[in-house]
């Protein structure tokens, strides 16, 4: 039985295209960003490739990774 979280492994005779990993995105502290529901934020801490704390001005919000909808500016 495989592990759930492993990645299954792509054929090479597969007449399908193999998955895209996304790429990890790294921020810093004072980065500005912005966020597809939230708008625009400056990072105010980070917690190293689990999450960031961006304040949007009328609230802070907890973004975790892999920040799919969030982007630098």
């Amino acid at each position: 039985m495989t592990k759930p979280d492993a990645p299954k492994r792509h054929l090479p005779t597969s007449p399908f295209k193999a998955p895209v990993v996304p790429t990890a995105k790294h921020f810093a502290v004072g980065d500005q960003v912005t966020h597809d529901v939230y708008g625009l934020g400056r990072v105010i801490d980070t917690e190293e490739g689990v999450a960031a704390l961006v304040d949007f001005g009328s609230s802070r919000m907890r973004i975790l990774s892999p920040y799919t909808k969030m982007t630098k500016l």
